[in-house]
């Protein structure tokens, strides 16, 4: 992706303020060994296994490390220039999505607010209650702030093998399409859904069209932003699908606990996140990008 262009200056920085500053145990990670985690809570000695594992990481080691899992086992210090690199690279990328937005959402009757970025290490506060790098990226919608330890981008390109600078951009551009789906009212009815029915199944069911569609719009933003800012380099499209892909359901689920348990779906498959970037980025247009109104594979 082309460098060197506007940055955005809706970045709150907290990286020098928050704690920690390694790679650590992603969302991903701690939804898949759900079940295991609830077989431990059922006997004293998983509570111990548990406290142990804790006291292990709060000292800063990862205790899944003994299991393959998770990075290494100790968290590793921070590469200060890369760490400035990466960051200099996702203000800009927030100042494309700025741009893009701005233009695209009127045609749609909405008028586009700026979100915040904030970059932190190891764990800070949101509106949304407390923030850690285990969560991986996320944007709260009740402060309208996409939260941000680039950490995530080394388990990105090493544990889950989706290296490049446009598979970062792909994951800052999803989380803005949820800011969209916010400025949309989409967030608030799907909440309201999920109080209502009560249920794990239907919850999850419905948080994978959520996250299906701010995949599409990802790919939306991609399609406008190549029109007026020329920004692809070749690979770069690849490089966002394997990202995609990489973090489908069934790919963390089969690499955590051997098998897939699609009732435990969260964000989607590999194919169909890949399908939905797509389909975005051929159409360049939101309404192409309505996963509420059809069946999913």
């Amino acid at each position: 992706m082309r460098k060197n262009r506007r940055e955005s200056h809706n970045v709150d920085d907290r990286r020098e303020s928050s704690g920690g500053g390694g790679s650590g145990i992603s969302m991903g990670t701690i939804i898949m060994l759900a079940p295991l985690l609830k077989r431990l809570l059922g006997s004293k000695f998983g509570w111990v296994i548990i406290a142990v594992g804790v006291a292990a990481y709060m000292g800063g080691y990862n205790p899944l490390a003994l299991l393959g899992m998770g990075g290494s086992a100790q968290r590793q210090p921070v590469n200060k220039a890369k760490d400035e690199k990466e960051a200099k690279f996702m203000k800009i990328v927030l100042a494309d999505t700025e741009d893009v937005w701005r233009d695209i959402l009127p045609q749609y009757g909405l008028r586009y607010t700026e979100p915040t970025m904030v970059l932190y290490r190891g764990q800070t506060r949101s509106g949304c209650g407390h923030a850690s790098a285990q969560m991986g990226p996320f944007y709260c919608p009740a402060d309208k702030k996409v939260y941000l330890d680039l950490s995530f981008f080394d388990e990105l390109a090493n544990r889950h093998n989706a290296p490049g600078d446009f598979a970062q951009a792909y994951v800052l551009a999803h989380e803005i399409g949820h800011h969209i789906q916010n400025i949309q009212g989409t967030l608030d009815k799907v909440q309201r859904y999920k109080q209502k029915v009560r249920s794990e199944k239907k919850s999850n069911a419905m948080q994978v069209r959520v996250e299906l569609q701010a995949d599409c719009y990802s790919g939306v933003w991609a399609y406008h932003a190549q029109k007026r800012f020329n920004i692809l380099e070749p690979g770069d499209i690849e490089e966002a699908l394997n990202a995609a892909s990489s973090i489908g359901d069934d790919v963390l689920q089969k690499k955590a606990q051997g098998y897939v348990r699609p009732d435990g779906f969260t964000h989607g498959s590999a194919a169909q996140r890949t399908e939905w970037f797509k389909r975005g980025f051929k159409s360049g247009d939101l309404k192409k990008c309505d996963t509420f109104n059809v069946r999913l594979p």
